[in-house]
């Protein structure tokens, strides 16, 4: 058989580059904001943290029969399935709160401090550490924090950031073996760890089919694509090179916030992206 031949017979997936799927994660994640707007009006934060994860939860649980995955795992596997579930309802509820409180700039800014530690921890190549001081220049220009808020939504903001650098640790270890099968059982585990401290909030929405119709939006938008192309990204990126590239998100805000909102970047948003985009073109993941 051919190289050619052998290449085309690969799913899809495994095709494309891990960085096509990053990309896409970066976009949707934020559309998901867009739809939560309408909630916001009428939902208690959490309430919106559980419409969303439930929304993925059965959207991944109708789609990969995740029960199947967990009858095969082993003791050790299921622990790491469940700490992740774990992980994404505390995520989920601390990021809602927070940017109830601080503006969501400065919630962003503070969730980038994890991925940029982790970026540093692995990237050991002079390029790489001007690569990472290139992003994170980047970020700060993009994000602009402001110290301004209650001391609850900064303990919720850096809360937040110690539980994305967690969901990155954990999804890099279910990605190379559940995948998006061991995604969908760590977000049943989500559902049913955030339900009794969130349900009751999501109520006036499960009644009411607009305010239902944006929560699915904000489900499959914020949780079911990115998540999974999270885990397809993670399967074929080193840890450190995953955590790099999530500094492209404040870029991909300001790209969405123009087509989407009409809101036109500044000469320091656009410099801010020029950074970002330079140190991830600059870095060099390490070759197995």
């Amino acid at each position: 058989m051919s190289t050619v031949e052998t290449s085309s017979a690969k799913p899809l997936a495994q095709r494309l580059p891990p960085h096509v799927f990053f990309v896409v994660s970066a976009v949707f994640h934020y559309l998901g904001p867009a739809c939560a707007v309408l909630l916001f009006a009428a939902v208690e934060p959490l309430g919106v943290a559980w419409l969303r994860i439930a929304t993925a939860a059965l959207v991944f649980a109708l789609w990969r029969r995740p029960w199947r995955l967990w009858r095969r795992n082993s003791a050790s596997d299921r622990r790491t399935l469940l700490g992740l579930g774990l992980v994404l309802a505390a995520m989920n509820a601390c990021f809602y709160l927070a940017i109830a409180r601080l503006p969501l700039a400065t919630v962003g800014a503070i969730e980038f401090l994890g991925p940029i530690a982790l970026a540093l921890a692995g990237l050991r190549s002079r390029r790489n550490t001007v690569a990472l001081s290139l992003a994170a220049a980047g970020v700060a220009m993009l994000t602009q924090i402001r110290l301004e808020g209650d001391a609850l939504g900064y303990a919720l903001a850096f809360a937040n950031c110690a539980l994305f650098v967690a969901y990155v640790v954990l999804g890099h270890r279910i990605a190379g073996t559940g995948g998006i099968d061991g995604l969908a059982t760590a977000m049943l585990a989500a559902l049913v760890a955030i339900s009794p401290f969130s349900l009751g909030a999501a109520l006036p929405a499960l009644t009411d089919p607009v305010l239902l119709l944006a929560g699915i939006g904000v489900g499959v938008a914020s949780s079911v694509i990115p998540y999974a192309c999270d885990l397809l990204a993670m399967a074929r990126l080193p840890r450190a090179s995953f955590a790099l590239m999530l500094s492209l998100l404040p870029a991909t805000a300001a790209g969405i916030g123009v087509l989407v909102l009409g809101q036109i970047p500044s000469a320091q948003d656009l410099a801010g992206i020029g950074l970002v985009m330079a140190g991830v073109a600059l870095h060099r993941a390490k070759q197995p």
